[in-house]
């Protein structure tokens, strides 16, 4: 799988951050993430008895204490070249629940190279912190930003990301841009193999067909009875 720069920065940050352990048996893990304004930030594990924080965790308190919002991408890696570690489970329903858009560094499970997921992908059918409350992320291919910002692209359709309508940031990926202040008017839910061209708003000659194809490169893991969600949204701001 191919990292965006921006992804590849995360990670090296925290292989940096764990070249530095390794000579205290508490603090064994490092962890990096970077927030929509690009800024990096990053912690390491606290081992103790009583069950002191993972390495993620304490990632997320700093970055809070540096005034970041939404996270975008997390990446941990161990102390003595042990490379990428996936997060703990605790850890996940943490970064679910505070970040539930951020895109988690991984290795793969076949090959040992790093990947990225998607957060619920690691954490299905789970439990949502009913008073969590985080600002939401609607992430959007470069190619998007500049119909966004000019207003003409109001539509997206998601899987598996759980919108409400709300405040939100639309965030670009792999770009140097700030996140974009939008609101989500509607949130309707509708089967993949029912989605019609009126449902998007498509007017083109097979539009229907290359939208789908679109959602399936995207989502790979989308199974063909999956429920997507057509999310519709408005910018109601200017870049922060």
């Amino acid at each position: 799988m191919d990292l965006f720069d921006s992804e590849l920065r995360v990670i090296a940050a925290a292989e940096d951050l764990a070249r530095t352990l390794g000579a205290d048996a508490n603090h064994t893990v490092a962890a990096a993430a970077m927030d929509t304004t690009g800024r990096i930030h990053t912690g390491v594990n606290v081992d103790h008895f009583t069950g002191g924080p993972c390495a993620e965790l304490v990632m997320i308190g700093s970055a809070a204490a540096a005034g970041a919002g939404p996270l975008v991408t997390i990446a941990a890696v161990g102390d003595h070249d042990r490379g990428l570690l996936a997060p703990c489970g605790r850890c996940r329903q943490v970064i679910l629940d505070l970040h539930p858009d951020a895109l988690v560094a991984i290795p793969d499970k076949a090959t040992g190279e790093r990947s990225i997921a998607p957060i619920p992908a690691l954490l299905p059918h789970a439990y949502r912190h009913p008073d969590a409350a985080p600002m939401r992320l609607l992430r959007f291919n470069a190619r998007y930003r500049e119909a966004v910002m000019d207003g003409t692209k109001t539509l997206t359709v998601r899987w598996n990301e759980a919108h409400r309508t709300g405040s939100a940031l639309a965030y670009f990926e792999g770009t140097e841009h700030g996140a974009v202040p939008v609101s989500i008017t509607s949130v309707t839910a509708e089967r993949l193999s029912e989605l019609s061209a009126a449902d998007l708003e498509l007017s083109r000659p097979g539009g229907l067909d290359r939208y789908r194809a679109n959602l399936r490169d995207h989502y790979p893991a989308m199974p063909d009875d999956a429920i997507v969600e057509i999310v519709r949204f408005r910018r109601t701001a200017p870049d922060i």
